[in-house]
């Protein structure tokens, strides 16, 4: 993907990285707050190596950033703790950039009560 001239000029390194998988990972998690999914699914839907979504999710837990529970992981609900890591700030604002902002109560109205079948059968 190309970016502007102005982008290139006025953005860190660090701005113009793609995000890390625990940036990915713990970005996912946070906008589905609400759920709890397993390692497997959390790299297929992130698009990433199972095995580095699992690295990413216990050094993620080691910071207490997500919680895990049998084979489920989710984020944690300290919400003063996710704002102090600035990686899922730059994951959510290159997301929101690249794909634009989510409406998030919009998103939440037309969303299923159930979960997908394919979710159903992992547990």
């Amino acid at each position: 993907m190309s970016i502007d001239r102005k982008t290139f000029e006025n953005s860190s390194e660090d701005e113009l990285d793609e995000p890390s998988v625990p940036d990915l990972v713990l970005g996912f998690l946070a906008f589905h707050d609400d759920r709890a999914f397993k390692a497997r699914e959390i790299a297929a839907r992130v698009g990433a190596d199972e095995g580095a979504v699992s690295t990413a999710l216990s050094r993620l837990k080691d910071r207490s950033l997500v919680e895990h529970k049998a084979t489920y992981w989710a984020v944690t609900d300290d919400t003063d703790r996710l704002d102090g890591y600035s990686g899922y700030e730059r994951a959510t604002a290159l997301f929101n950039e690249q794909l634009g902002e989510e409406d998030e109560q919009a998103w939440r109205e037309h969303a299923p009560d159930e979960p997908h079948p394919s979710v159903e059968n992992e547990q």
